[in-house]
């Protein structure tokens, strides 16, 4: 199979499984955006931890600045605070919640 096959296969593809749904409000619209900026953010630090590493390749490492990192995990934890208030997540809950659970099946299991 060659590229214009599968793009043509692709096509099909999409026009047989064209999503039903439309995103009708500004809180959907905003969650959406706060989800792939996250993502974006979180690529960006995954980028500096191999610079760290010296896992990237040559270029990316002669201009890493390893103060960056900070920066970068600053916008990963306010991205996600913001995404939960899209979402409407009681952060502090939810972190909360999840520590709880976590020494409940490590620490107390000791």
């Amino acid at each position: 199979m060659n590229l214009k096959n599968l793009q043509g296969k692709i096509k099909i593809l999409n026009e047989q499984t064209i999503p039903h749904y439309k995103l009708y409000s500004q809180a959907e619209k905003e969650i959406l955006t706060k989800t792939v900026k996250l993502n974006e953010e979180v690529g960006e630090l995954c980028n500096d931890i191999l610079s760290v590493l010296k896992l990237q390749r040559r270029a990316k490492l002669e201009k890493f600045d390893k103060r960056n990192i900070y920066e970068e995990f600053a916008d990963v934890i306010i991205t996600t605070i913001q995404l939960a208030q899209a979402a409407g997540v009681d952060i502090d809950r939810a972190v909360g919640d999840k520590l709880k659970k976590i020494e409940d099946k490590y620490i107390r299991k000791r």
